[in-house]
């Protein structure tokens, strides 16, 4: 296999795995990699997709934001969406992060930022209209939230009325406080209830509760880190002035505008961090300027004005006392480390993923080892080091297993993968069941109330064994003898809900659907790809009975030659096709609708040359591509206009000879006002 194709591979393995991590932390509220590990995930594949740019897609984790929002409640489009931030984790990150500030300003001069706390959280909405508050949402996928409305007016310091009328809104942190987090836990543990792993998890699955009662019980407390208020010129005009209309800021923002008072600000709060009753997880740094914000903008997930400076994970030792194997859904093997509990930074935590068969071999963790963890706020750490000094002489080496634990079946390591799979396929009880936990997971089918102890409850006595049975399952309740409603742990009203939730999601947007399907390599950000090429399943099924559909897989931006040959081998297989014919027998999927944008340059090509005065190269290309139009590195037939500066060259002459439309730069800024 070629450098290429595993660069392919491992691209499309971090964009799954990181999508599967994006749901499980902003849906459903259990993450299970702490926020070190998520990083580090999600800079590697920002580095391949960097130094590999024609691999590069518009629905990567590096460019979406958050997670669609759960169908239990409304959904809410934010005035401009909710974006994430970009990461620091040393001070270098920062000095560029200025740097590129400056470039893109076209500016040497200081610039001065807003510091402050990130506050360890769920990200917050509020509309207000008249003087009262009007809708509270969510920032799920950072375009749509969940509408939280009667949960927010449970947070006693949060207004509900405010001596403004003119319509603004707020957006912030909600959380719970230390002391809260303890009791709250203490009181589930006496009632016989899972415990929350951290105050983080606690707020989320406060707020997004749909009895509006149980949120009121649980003291929730926010900062506000922004709003609308007309007239304000700066971020901290925005603060004050909320803060003066009865909204909680936090007592601990700053501003600075030299890069040794900032680090001065981050290191000064990493040593207090600990005494503070809300947890932070970083600083957040912001241009303090709202006119140089808006030129600024944003890229497709985060603004090129804000940086989160993360703090370092905490670590602790402990013993590795076994070394388990699971199988997912598409046969990967996966090796973790069930540890000693022990407690890091509040929570007690006894399992880490250990990853992959490479990365055991690298690090070479064995059983009984004495190692270090880190742990950067969730449950799930990371095991960094092995103490040498403490390993037993009759320690033994590691070696993953060469048959499947589950089926028996043999597994295999492709060259240039770092993952051994199990090679039984749907012979696999294991992969049968995490595909049907995939096919109704949260961005997938969604169905509440059908998880994953309910998929191996159904499977283990023989009521589900394929997709389609999801769907036959209320008329089989009719007339079989299993009768789910004198089942243990069901009732007349959980099995009608369970009906509910299944026949909601017989209507599916196409690249849902193909999402669901479990199609090695295509996350979401790929199934997407695939329905705005093709639109309607039946073009994509045509398609893939197509001789050359691998090699025009391929021309997709986005989609290399190993996935477009899994994904024509899934399209191709017998199986899979009756399944799919049996599913649309139940379900209705629909067309993909394309969104287009309008502007006097939407869809044209765009070529700058020579040098800009009134605004920098990065600036103005970023301006095109927010209007629509695609900036192109050099001139050619397929070139609409040939922006041009001072002192242009080669391209300008290359313009003319095609008869391609030359503009000025003042040209260039007329045209794009209209």
């Amino acid at each position: 296999m070629s450098s290429k194709q595993a660069v392919k591979i491992e691209i499309a393995k971090l964009r799954e795995e990181l999508n599967k991590h994006n749901m499980l932390y902003h849906q459903q509220d259990k993450p299970t990699i702490s926020d070190e590990e998520y990083d580090a995930l999600k800079a590697r594949l920002l580095q391949l997709e960097q130094e590999n740019p024609e691999l590069r897609d518009l629905f990567s984790p590096t460019q979406t934001v958050g997670y669609a929002p759960a169908k239990k409640f409304g959904k809410v489009k934010h005035s401009k969406p909710m974006l994430s931030l970009a990461n620091a984790f040393a001070r270098e990150d920062v000095e560029d992060f200025i740097v590129r500030v400056q470039k893109f300003l076209g500016t040497k001069e200081h610039i001065e930022f807003v510091c402050e706390p990130k506050i360890d959280g769920l990200s917050f909405v509020a509309i207000y209209k008249n003087g009262k508050l009007f809708q509270a949402a969510t920032r799920g996928d950072g375009e749509y939230g969940e509408d939280i409305t009667a949960n927010a007016l449970t947070i006693k310091t949060l207004p509900q009325t405010v001596d403004l009328q003119e319509d603004f809104e707020i957006r912030g942190e909600v959380y719970i406080d230390k002391n809260d987090f303890i009791e709250l836990n203490e009181t589930r543990k006496k009632q016989g209830e899972d415990l929350f792993a951290n105050p983080r998890n606690a707020a989320a699955g406060s707020l997004r509760q749909l009895d509006a009662n149980i949120t009121a019980a649980r003291n929730l407390k926010y900062f506000v880190w922004s709003g609308t208020i007309r007239g304000a010129t700066t971020q901290l005009n925005i603060i004050k002035k909320l803060q003066t209309l009865g909204f909680t800021v936090n007592e601990l923002i700053s501003t600075c505008d030299k890069i040794e008072d900032i680090i001065k600000y981050y290191e000064k709060l990493g040593n207090t961090r600990a005494s503070l009753r809300y947890d932070i997880d970083g600083v957040v740094y912001k241009v303090n300027s709202l006119a140089l914000q808006e030129r600024l903008g944003e890229l497709s997930n985060s603004p090129r004005w804000a940086l989160a400076h993360k703090f370092p994970a905490q670590k602790a030792v402990t013993v590795i006392k076994d070394i388990i194997i699971q199988v997912g859904r598409t046969g990967a093997l996966t090796p973790v480390a069930v540890l000693e509990p022990i407690g890091v930074g509040g929570v007690l935590v006894s399992r880490a993923t250990l990853h992959n068969e490479d990365e055991i071999a690298r690090k070479d963790f064995r059983i009984g080892d004495t190692v270090t963890i880190q742990r950067a706020g969730d449950v799930i750490p990371q095991v960094i080091a092995v103490d040498l000094s403490k390993r037993s002489s009759h320690s033994v080496k590691f070696v993953m297993p060469q048959h499947c634990p589950i089926c028996g079946s043999n597994t295999e390591k492709d060259e240039g993968e770092a993952i051994r799979r199990c090679t039984g396929g749907l012979k696999c009880k294991a992969q049968v069941v995490e595909r049907l936990k995939h096919f109704v997971s949260r961005n997938a089918f969604n169905i509440e109330g059908l998880g994953e102890r309910q998929i191996e409850e159904f499977f283990n006595d023989q009521l589900i064994a394929t997709p389609v049975d999801i769907f036959t399952l209320e008329e089989r309740n009719k007339h079989a003898h299993f009768n789910l409603e004198k089942r243990e742990g069901w009732g007349k009203k959980s099995v009608e809900n369970l009906w509910e939730a299944i026949n909601h999601t017989r209507e599916i947007s196409l690249d849902r659907f193909i999402f669901a399907l479990g199609i090695r390599f295509v996350g979401e950000a790929t199934a997407k790809l695939l329905a705005k090429q093709f639109t309607t399943l039946a073009k994509l099924l045509t398609f893939m009975n197509l001789p050359e559909a691998v090699d025009e897989l391929q021309k997709i931006d986005g989609i290399g030659q190993v996935t477009g040959a899994e994904i024509r081998q899934f399209f191709n297989d017998e199986f899979n096709i009756n399944l799919i014919h049996e599913l649309q027998k139940q379900i209705d999927i629909k067309p993909f609708v394309v969104q287009t944008i309008h502007s006097a340059i939407s869809g044209k090509v765009i070529v700058f040359t020579g040098s800009l005065t009134k605004m920098s190269r990065p600036e103005a290309k970023a301006t095109a591509e927010k209007l629509g139009a695609k900036v192109g590195s050099a001139v050619s037939a397929n070139t609409d206009f040939v922006v041009c500066g001072d002192d242009a060259g080669s391209k300008l002459k290359k313009a003319k000879e095609l008869g391609i439309n030359v503009l000025t730069e003042d040209q260039w800024l007329d045209l794009i006002k209209h």
